[in-house]
Parts: C-alpha cells; structure tokens; sequence
C-alpha cells in the first residue's frame, strides 16, 4: 500500500517551502525576477563579494538555488538537490560570516538555516509525496547521497576558499602600498 502519513506531509511542506525560497533566490540572480539584478547584476556582486569570476559566480550560484531549489520542491534527485542548495548556501555563508550570527546584523543565520535545511532534506528522503517516490527512487539511492554531498563539500570547499586566498591577497597588497 503506498498510501502516506504525516512525515511524509510534513516532507512535503518542508520540500516545497524550502524549494520556493532557494528557487526565488537562483531566479533573482539568474533572471532578475523577483527585484534580483539578473545575470549582469548579480555579477557584478559576485565580484564585489570576491567571488571571481563574477558571470560564473553567478551562474553557478543561481543555478545551485534555482534548480536544487525546484528539485527540492518536486522531490526529484532529492540528495542532489539537498546537496546543491547546501554548496550554493556555504558560499553565502562566507560572505556573511564576519557580520556574526544573527541575520538583523547582517550575519549568516539565514543562509545557514536554509542550507542545513536543504541539506537535512537531501539526506533524509523526499517521503512519499515526491518524484523520487514516484519514480521508485531511481535518483535517490544511498550512492548519491555520499556522491552528492561530497561533491557538493569539495566544490564549496573549493569556491569558498579561492576567495579566501584572493582577499587575503588584496589585503596584503593594501597593507604594503599603505
């Protein structure tokens, strides 16, 4: 009988509410909906952020928003979508670390509640209320939960510190033209 609970409602609702905000996010940055600067301006962010290239910065931060976003929402690939929500969420994570914790002063409390959000969902399953279920979890085996993730760590691993190394780069150059 595949008839459902309420873990699987309760999936459901934390997939899509989760999903719809990591998917307006990525669309603001891809597209510009939503009040977002679009490709261009989000860019030009990016950069400011210390995050270079800023185009490609962009593209792979929206895309790790808006499609692991949708896939969250749909409960498709839900490891692969947990995963890119989480790796597109440690970078802000970065960007917003030296503010703190808490979100009014600008720290990183809301894109850390939304990757560990994402992340949590990735690794626990979509439920029965999904695609993954539909699709009798061909997406969704225990391999590409560690794939997945560990991917996902490596690249923002990566990203996160590339930035490191050019800012502490910058500050060393204004430090001996000061």
């Amino acid at each position: 009988m595949t008839s459902f609970n309420r873990r699987d409602l309760g999936l459901l609702f934390l997939r899509v509410g989760t999903g719809a905000v990591l998917a307006a996010h990525g669309t603001q940055k891809l597209f510009g909906w939503f009040g977002g600067g679009g490709l261009e301006g989000t860019a030009k962010g990016m950069e400011a952020m210390g995050y270079t290239p800023g185009k490609e910065a962009a593209i792979a931060a929206g895309l790790g928003e808006a499609g692991g976003g949708v896939m969250l929402a749909l409960g498709l690939a839900t490891p692969a979508a947990g995963a890119a929500g989480a790796g597109a969420m440690a970078g802000a994570v970065a960007v917003h670390a030296p503010a703190g914790f808490f979100a009014h002063a600008g720290g990183f409390e809301y894109p850390a509640f939304l990757g560990f959000t994402a992340a949590a969902i990735g690794v626990a399953g979509a439920g029965r209320l999904s695609l993954d279920h539909a699709t009798d979890h061909v997406l969704d085996q225990p391999w590409v939960v560690a794939v997945a993730f560990l991917g996902s760590a490596l690249a923002a691993a990566a990203v996160v510190g590339r930035r490191a190394k050019l800012q502490e780069e910058e500050a060393e150059e204004e430090a001996e033209t000061a």
